[in-house]
Protein backbone atom coordinates (compact mmCIF):
# COMPACT_ATOMS: atom_id res chain seq x y z
CA UNK A 1 0.00 0.00 0.00
CA UNK A 2 1.76 3.37 -1.06
CA UNK A 3 -1.47 5.69 0.50
CA UNK A 4 -0.36 9.13 1.75
CA UNK A 5 -0.15 9.20 5.39
CA UNK A 6 -1.03 12.45 7.22
CA UNK A 7 -1.09 13.57 11.12
CA UNK A 8 -3.98 15.57 12.22
CA UNK A 9 -1.90 18.75 13.61
CA UNK A 10 -4.26 19.56 16.74
CA UNK A 11 -0.97 18.64 19.67
CA UNK A 12 0.97 21.23 18.34
CA UNK A 13 -0.54 24.99 18.79
CA UNK A 14 1.37 28.03 17.70
CA UNK A 15 2.86 28.48 21.04
CA UNK A 16 4.82 25.82 20.31
CA UNK A 17 5.42 25.41 16.76
CA UNK A 18 5.86 27.66 14.13
CA UNK A 19 4.40 26.54 10.46
CA UNK A 20 7.90 25.98 9.35
CA UNK A 21 8.65 24.08 12.77
CA UNK A 22 5.57 22.25 12.23
CA UNK A 23 6.73 20.79 8.44
CA UNK A 24 9.97 20.50 10.00
CA UNK A 25 8.98 17.58 12.66
CA UNK A 26 6.52 16.32 10.36
CA UNK A 27 9.27 15.56 7.71
CA UNK A 28 11.57 14.14 10.30
CA UNK A 29 8.84 12.00 12.15
CA UNK A 30 8.22 10.37 8.67
CA UNK A 31 4.78 11.61 7.69
CA UNK A 32 3.68 12.47 4.25
CA UNK A 33 1.67 15.09 5.07
CA UNK A 34 -0.54 16.42 7.68
CA UNK A 35 -4.59 17.26 8.34
CA UNK A 36 -4.06 20.95 9.72
CA UNK A 37 -5.90 22.44 12.68
CA UNK A 38 -7.32 25.59 11.42
CA UNK A 39 -8.68 26.68 14.64
CA UNK A 40 -7.52 29.79 17.18
CA UNK A 41 -4.42 29.09 18.62
CA UNK A 42 -2.87 27.59 15.56
CA UNK A 43 -0.56 27.82 12.96
CA UNK A 44 -3.68 29.00 10.35
CA UNK A 45 -6.48 30.84 11.86
CA UNK A 46 -9.72 31.07 10.26
CA UNK A 47 -9.75 34.70 10.35
CA UNK A 48 -6.42 35.09 8.15
CA UNK A 49 -7.04 31.35 6.68
CA UNK A 50 -6.88 33.32 3.07
CA UNK A 51 -3.85 34.46 3.04
CA UNK A 52 -2.42 32.16 5.78
CA UNK A 53 -3.07 28.39 4.14
CA UNK A 54 -1.62 28.90 0.58
CA UNK A 55 1.40 30.06 2.95
CA UNK A 56 1.30 26.64 4.90
CA UNK A 57 0.83 24.75 1.43
CA UNK A 58 3.92 26.12 0.10
CA UNK A 59 5.99 25.36 3.67
CA UNK A 60 4.66 22.12 3.25
CA UNK A 61 5.48 21.49 -0.44
CA UNK A 62 9.06 22.70 -0.27
CA UNK A 63 9.59 20.18 2.27
CA UNK A 64 7.50 17.26 -0.17
CA UNK A 65 4.56 17.24 2.16
CA UNK A 66 0.94 17.87 1.99
CA UNK A 67 -1.92 19.20 3.47
CA UNK A 68 -4.29 16.71 3.04
CA UNK A 69 -7.44 18.00 4.41
CA UNK A 70 -7.57 20.83 7.24
CA UNK A 71 -10.25 20.53 10.46
CA UNK A 72 -12.07 24.04 10.06
CA UNK A 73 -14.73 25.79 9.47
CA UNK A 74 -17.48 25.48 6.50
CA UNK A 75 -17.99 28.45 5.35
CA UNK A 76 -17.28 30.17 2.15
CA UNK A 77 -14.47 31.79 3.04
CA UNK A 78 -12.90 28.55 3.95
CA UNK A 79 -13.95 26.86 1.27
CA UNK A 80 -12.79 29.32 -1.34
CA UNK A 81 -9.33 29.46 0.57
CA UNK A 82 -9.22 25.53 0.70
CA UNK A 83 -9.94 25.86 -3.47
CA UNK A 84 -7.26 28.50 -3.70
CA UNK A 85 -4.76 26.23 -2.29
CA UNK A 86 -5.47 23.00 -3.29
CA UNK A 87 -6.98 21.76 -0.32
CA UNK A 88 -9.16 18.55 -0.64
CA UNK A 89 -10.92 18.30 2.21
CA UNK A 90 -12.65 20.23 5.34
CA UNK A 91 -13.29 17.70 8.28
CA UNK A 92 -16.07 18.45 10.65
CA UNK A 93 -17.63 16.11 12.92
CA UNK A 94 -21.33 16.34 13.48
CA UNK A 95 -23.10 17.60 17.18
CA UNK A 96 -26.78 16.06 17.38
CA UNK A 97 -28.66 19.35 18.97
CA UNK A 98 -30.92 17.21 21.56
CA UNK A 99 -33.56 19.95 22.05
CA UNK A 100 -34.60 19.61 18.79
CA UNK A 101 -33.44 15.57 18.63
CA UNK A 102 -31.41 13.77 15.76
CA UNK A 103 -33.10 13.59 12.87
CA UNK A 104 -33.94 17.37 13.06
CA UNK A 105 -30.79 17.99 13.62
CA UNK A 106 -30.10 15.71 10.33
CA UNK A 107 -32.20 17.93 8.28
CA UNK A 108 -30.75 21.10 9.59
CA UNK A 109 -26.86 19.89 8.95
CA UNK A 110 -28.46 18.87 5.40
CA UNK A 111 -30.15 22.44 4.57
CA UNK A 112 -26.47 23.68 5.50
CA UNK A 113 -25.24 21.43 3.10
CA UNK A 114 -27.22 22.11 0.54
CA UNK A 115 -26.28 26.16 0.66
CA UNK A 116 -22.82 25.19 -0.15
CA UNK A 117 -22.46 22.80 -2.63
CA UNK A 118 -22.18 24.79 -5.43
CA UNK A 119 -19.22 26.65 -3.65
CA UNK A 120 -17.94 23.30 -3.10
CA UNK A 121 -18.45 22.34 -6.54
CA UNK A 122 -16.41 25.69 -8.00
CA UNK A 123 -13.68 25.18 -5.42
CA UNK A 124 -13.70 21.48 -5.98
CA UNK A 125 -13.54 20.86 -2.09
CA UNK A 126 -15.39 18.32 -0.33
CA UNK A 127 -16.74 18.48 3.65
CA UNK A 128 -15.76 15.42 5.16
CA UNK A 129 -17.60 14.52 7.54
CA UNK A 130 -15.75 11.94 10.21
CA UNK A 131 -18.24 10.02 12.67
CA UNK A 132 -17.38 10.30 16.71
CA UNK A 133 -18.66 9.10 19.43
CA UNK A 134 -21.04 10.22 22.16
CA UNK A 135 -23.50 13.06 21.25
CA UNK A 136 -22.83 13.11 17.56
CA UNK A 137 -22.98 11.00 14.36
CA UNK A 138 -21.54 8.29 15.70
CA UNK A 139 -21.13 5.52 13.14
CA UNK A 140 -20.60 4.46 10.09
CA UNK A 141 -24.48 3.89 9.54
CA UNK A 142 -24.94 7.19 10.75
CA UNK A 143 -22.34 8.88 8.56
CA UNK A 144 -24.29 7.30 5.51
CA UNK A 145 -27.84 8.18 7.01
CA UNK A 146 -26.38 11.91 6.60
CA UNK A 147 -24.51 12.25 3.39
CA UNK A 148 -25.87 9.47 1.04
CA UNK A 149 -27.59 11.42 -1.31
CA UNK A 150 -24.66 14.02 -1.81
CA UNK A 151 -22.05 13.73 -4.49
CA UNK A 152 -19.09 12.62 -2.47
CA UNK A 153 -17.13 15.13 -4.78
CA UNK A 154 -18.22 17.73 -2.40
CA UNK A 155 -19.37 15.87 1.09
CA UNK A 156 -17.71 12.43 1.76
CA UNK A 157 -16.75 10.04 4.30
CA UNK A 158 -14.24 10.07 7.01
CA UNK A 159 -14.25 6.82 8.55
CA UNK A 160 -13.00 6.44 11.88
CA UNK A 161 -12.53 3.38 13.09
CA UNK A 162 -12.05 4.27 16.99
CA UNK A 163 -15.55 5.83 17.25
CA UNK A 164 -16.87 2.45 15.53
CA UNK A 165 -15.56 0.31 18.00
CA UNK A 166 -17.01 2.35 21.35
CA UNK A 167 -19.89 2.56 19.21
CA UNK A 168 -20.19 -1.10 18.69
CA UNK A 169 -19.57 -1.27 15.19
CA UNK A 170 -17.15 -3.79 13.41
CA UNK A 171 -14.49 -1.98 11.23
CA UNK A 172 -14.96 -4.30 8.08
CA UNK A 173 -18.78 -3.75 8.28
CA UNK A 174 -18.23 0.04 8.53
CA UNK A 175 -16.19 0.47 5.90
CA UNK A 176 -18.36 -1.80 3.68
CA UNK A 177 -21.24 0.75 4.88
CA UNK A 178 -19.02 3.55 3.94
CA UNK A 179 -17.12 2.28 0.97
CA UNK A 180 -19.31 4.26 -1.69
CA UNK A 181 -18.41 7.95 -0.10
CA UNK A 182 -15.18 7.28 1.41
CA UNK A 183 -12.96 10.22 1.21
CA UNK A 184 -10.50 9.26 3.78
CA UNK A 185 -9.63 7.18 6.56
CA UNK A 186 -8.60 7.90 10.30
CA UNK A 187 -6.50 5.55 12.47
CA UNK A 188 -6.56 5.84 16.01
CA UNK A 189 -7.28 3.74 18.68
CA UNK A 190 -10.17 3.48 22.24
CA UNK A 191 -11.29 1.51 24.36
CA UNK A 192 -13.92 1.79 27.16
CA UNK A 193 -11.98 1.87 30.83
CA UNK A 194 -14.04 1.33 33.95
CA UNK A 195 -13.40 4.04 36.09
CA UNK A 196 -15.59 2.49 39.23
CA UNK A 197 -15.10 -0.34 41.98
CA UNK A 198 -16.57 -3.75 40.80
CA UNK A 199 -19.07 -3.54 43.90
CA UNK A 200 -20.67 -0.82 42.21
CA UNK A 201 -24.62 -1.43 41.10
CA UNK A 202 -23.64 -0.35 37.80
CA UNK A 203 -20.32 0.44 35.70
CA UNK A 204 -18.92 3.61 35.06
CA UNK A 205 -17.08 3.74 31.87
CA UNK A 206 -14.83 6.22 29.54
CA UNK A 207 -13.28 6.70 26.66
CA UNK A 208 -9.50 5.93 26.73
CA UNK A 209 -7.31 6.86 23.71
CA UNK A 210 -4.60 5.03 23.46
CA UNK A 211 -2.29 3.77 20.77
CA UNK A 212 -2.49 0.82 18.51
CA UNK A 213 -1.66 -1.90 20.75
CA UNK A 214 -4.40 -1.51 22.92
CA UNK A 215 -7.30 -0.48 20.58
CA UNK A 216 -10.86 -1.57 20.66
CA UNK A 217 -10.61 -2.66 16.71
CA UNK A 218 -7.60 -4.46 14.79
CA UNK A 219 -5.81 -2.04 12.59
CA UNK A 220 -4.58 -5.56 10.59
CA UNK A 221 -7.70 -6.14 9.64
CA UNK A 222 -8.77 -2.79 8.62
CA UNK A 223 -5.03 -2.30 6.97
CA UNK A 224 -6.59 -5.32 4.96
CA UNK A 225 -9.95 -4.83 4.28
CA UNK A 226 -8.66 -1.38 3.04
CA UNK A 227 -5.67 -2.96 0.59
CA UNK A 228 -8.68 -5.85 -0.16
CA UNK A 229 -10.67 -3.42 -1.92
CA UNK A 230 -7.93 -0.91 -3.62
CA UNK A 231 -8.33 1.86 -1.59
CA UNK A 232 -5.94 4.62 -2.91
CA UNK A 233 -6.73 7.73 -0.37
CA UNK A 234 -5.13 9.65 2.42
CA UNK A 235 -5.07 7.70 5.97
CA UNK A 236 -5.04 10.28 8.79
CA UNK A 237 -3.36 9.49 12.35
CA UNK A 238 -5.41 12.10 14.81
CA UNK A 239 -2.67 11.19 17.35
CA UNK A 240 -5.40 11.65 20.25
CA UNK A 241 -4.08 9.98 23.25
CA UNK A 242 -5.79 10.34 26.72
CA UNK A 243 -3.79 12.47 29.77
CA UNK A 244 -3.17 10.38 31.92
CA UNK A 245 -2.89 13.21 34.79
CA UNK A 246 -6.66 14.27 34.21
CA UNK A 247 -9.16 15.54 31.39
CA UNK A 248 -8.42 16.50 27.98
CA UNK A 249 -5.17 14.86 25.59
CA UNK A 250 -1.39 14.95 25.60
CA UNK A 251 0.04 17.67 23.30
CA UNK A 252 2.99 18.48 22.31
CA UNK A 253 6.29 16.17 23.08
CA UNK A 254 4.23 13.40 24.95
CA UNK A 255 1.65 13.10 22.20
CA UNK A 256 5.02 12.98 19.36
CA UNK A 257 6.34 9.95 21.09
CA UNK A 258 3.05 8.00 20.82
CA UNK A 259 2.26 9.16 17.12
CA UNK A 260 5.68 7.74 16.27
CA UNK A 261 4.55 4.23 17.63
CA UNK A 262 1.31 4.24 15.93
CA UNK A 263 3.21 5.67 12.55
CA UNK A 264 5.84 2.66 12.31
CA UNK A 265 3.22 0.02 12.95
CA UNK A 266 0.98 1.08 10.50
CA UNK A 267 3.77 2.05 8.00
CA UNK A 268 4.52 -2.31 9.34
CA UNK A 269 1.18 -3.12 8.49
CA UNK A 270 1.11 -1.28 4.93
CA UNK A 271 4.07 -3.56 3.97
CA UNK A 272 2.70 -6.74 4.44
CA UNK A 273 0.68 -8.98 1.64
CA UNK A 274 -2.16 -9.09 3.65
CA UNK A 275 -1.16 -12.10 5.62
CA UNK A 276 1.06 -10.73 7.74
CA UNK A 277 3.87 -11.53 5.91
CA UNK A 278 6.19 -8.73 5.08
CA UNK A 279 6.63 -7.94 1.21
CA UNK A 280 9.64 -5.70 2.26
CA UNK A 281 12.32 -5.67 4.78
CA UNK A 282 10.62 -3.61 6.71
CA UNK A 283 11.26 -3.85 10.33
CA UNK A 284 9.17 -1.08 12.56
CA UNK A 285 10.59 -1.91 15.49
CA UNK A 286 14.10 0.02 13.93
CA UNK A 287 12.44 2.93 13.51
CA UNK A 288 12.93 3.30 17.80
CA UNK A 289 9.09 2.46 18.37
CA UNK A 290 9.34 0.14 22.03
Amino acid sequence: MKNKLTVFTKPWTAKDMSIEHLADFVKETGFDGVELAVRAGYQVTPDAIAKDLPNAVKVFKDRGLIIGSIAGDTDEKTIAACGEAGVPIIRICVGIDMKIGYYATEKKVRDGFDKLLPSLAKNKVAIGVQNHCDYMVGSAIGLMHLIENYDPKQVCAVLDPAHCAVDGEPETMALDIVWPHLGMMNFKSASHWRVNGPDEDEAKWKILWTTAQHAGYSWRTMINALRTRGYTGTICLPAEYSDPSGPGQLMNDAAAALVKKDLAYIKKLMAEDGTGAQKTSTDWKSTGAK
